[in-house]
């Protein structure tokens, strides 16, 4: 039996919102949600990469500097793409699909190396990172897959031909290795099957045959069963693979109720690695506070509920491809957060995962932005719908 879960009564009390009758066109709570997050990520990167910045090249603006830069170009690239509609993405979707696939594999070809892990493709002073464009990619294929062919969602088999694409794209991320963004569309993937009512038997299986898979790529890499022994006992060789963590629980339990204050953190002073990418949370807990990481946490699950609310609206609407691409961003943005902080915190181990509009990094904050964009560009249309217009789909 197919069960469509945006249609559970419960769930509905919170997603359920009333017929626009008042003059706004856009969610403007949405909008400046999105403004006063991308504000403080900003002055989180600023502070939490000051040392780093000073240490490199003398600029202690230099990272800060560089992000206002990636900041200010997605806004005028998401301006541009606020004037297309939703049937105009649906239609560039194979191309795009196509493009982010060739970029997953010319990195493996020319991409450089970081860490021990081939991601970016270094263009001038930018880095960028093809597997952010594929995860955008991933829910705009599944959005349209699901709307032209709802007879993919009967059975395993059906899905197979249309889903081996993904796997391509899957094994490319891995051969990078980038495990963290690996797991992230898995995610996205499986929470687009359940929402769109994916039988039961079959959605169980799947997850079962995933799950396997996962684990199979975990006891088949040295480093990462390491990664995970050090994020069950982080203490046991906390100049080694615990540091990170240890670090980042020592920033966290200095920070204690209200934190220390704006700027006054001592874990980003070369002890805590990856302060202003990976473990920016951290460095909020320290600064604000458990205070703070609640309003934070607050925030996220504010923005993934609203994701779910507009595709719900769509749903009801019948503009089914926008219903599945604002359920795809709100899974992506809940997955990956929950990820991120989950490191952070100490309750998942440690994957190179950003925090989604949050952390610095020019591609991540470009694709985030854009996904913010489709999110109003859907509720823009919602409420056109809603007002009369004739939305095409």
């Amino acid at each position: 039996m197919k069960t469509d879960f945006l249609k559970l009564p419960r769930l509905s009390v919170f997603l359920d919102r009333p017929i626009v009758r008042s003059g706004q066109k856009i969610d403007v709570s949405l909008l400046w949600m999105i403004i006063l997050m991308t504000a403080f990520s900003l002055m989180m990167i600023y502070s939490a990469s000051i040392a780093y910045a000073a240490a490199e090249g003398g600029d202690k603006y230099s990272f800060v500097t560089k992000q206002a830069v990636f900041v200010g170009l997605s806004v005028v690239i998401c301006g541009g793409l606020a004037l297309f509609n939703m049937n105009w993405w649906k239609k560039i979707m194979p191309w795009y699909f196509a493009f982010s696939g060739l970029m997953l594999l010319l990195v493996l070809v020319v991409g450089r190396e970081i860490n021990g892990a081939t991601r970016w493709i270094h263009i001038g002073s930018v880095n960028l990172q093809p597997t952010e464009l594929f995860k955008l990619a991933v829910v705009l294929y599944l959005a349209s897959l699901f709307t032209r062919k709802a007879e993919v969602l009967q059975s395993v088999k059906k899905i197979i031909k249309p889903g081996s694409l993904l796997v391509v794209g899957l094994l490319l991320i891995m051969m990078q290795p980038d495990f963290g963004s690996f797991v992230v569309i898995v995610s996205i993937a499986a929470g687009m099957l359940f929402l769109a009512g994916f039988p039961w038997k079959y959605f169980a299986m799947l997850m079962g045959l995933l799950l396997a898979g996962m684990a199979l790529l975990i006891l088949a890499a040295p480093y990462r069963m390491a990664r995970v022994a050090a994020f069950l006992d982080p203490w046991s060789d906390p100049l080694g693979k615990g540091y990170q963590l240890t670090h980042s629980l020592m920033a966290i339990a200095r920070g204690e109720w209200f934190g220390v204050g704006l700027g006054a953190s001592l874990e980003k002073r070369f002890y805590l690695p990856e302060a202003h990418t990976d473990f920016i949370f951290a460095v909020i807990g320290e600064e604000f506070g458990f205070l703070g990481m609640c309003v934070l946490v607050f925030c996220y699950g504010w923005l993934v509920l609203r994701a779910f609310s507009i595709g719900k609206q769509a749903r009801d609407l019948d503009l089914t491809f926008s219903a599945y691409v604002a359920n795809g961003i709100g899974i992506w943005l809940g997955i990956q957060s929950f990820f991120n902080i989950g490191v952070n915190i100490g309750i998942l181990p440690t994957k190179g995962l950003t925090l989604p509009l949050m952390s610095y990094g020019g591609s991540a904050v470009l694709v985030m932005l854009v996904c913010m964009t489709l999110l109003l560009r859907i509720d823009y249309e919602n409420r056109q719908k809603m007002r009369g217009y004739q939305i095409e789909e």
